[in-house]
């Protein structure tokens, strides 16, 4: 597989990803939060995985690391209102980064 068709596959994943948060998303929520929006929220999230330093914590017995999802939200919309993307509230923020964790134990990717 060429990175082109790499970068297919995660385009196809995002929009599903998009898709599933606006689903998961409380109704008064579902129109704050354009696609686009959504798409920077994903991407801002995965940057924070991989600067953080979770994706290389060991897992504890059960299998499970600790992500404190307040601290992603906080860390989201700090990224947000400095890129000029929008100013959000941690606690709505909350919501996408629970839909984006609900869609990854959805594909069996968490547990």
């Amino acid at each position: 597989m060429g990175l082109e068709d790499d970068f297919l596959l995660s385009d196809a994943d995002d929009e599903q990803t998009v898709e599933y948060i606006r689903n998961y998303l409380p109704q008064e929520l579902k129109e704050k939060f354009s696609d686009e929006q959504l798409y920077y929220l994903i991407d801002t999230m995965d940057e924070y995985y991989v600067e953080s330093g979770i994706l290389d914590v060991e897992p504890d017995e059960e299998g499970y690391v600790n992500i404190d999802l307040e601290q992603v939200a906080h860390y989201l919309a700090k990224e947000a209102k400095k890129d000029e993307i929008g100013d959000f509230d941690p606690e709505e923020l909350l919501f996408v980064v629970q839909g984006e964790m609900e869609y990854g134990n959805s594909l069996g990717q968490v547990e």
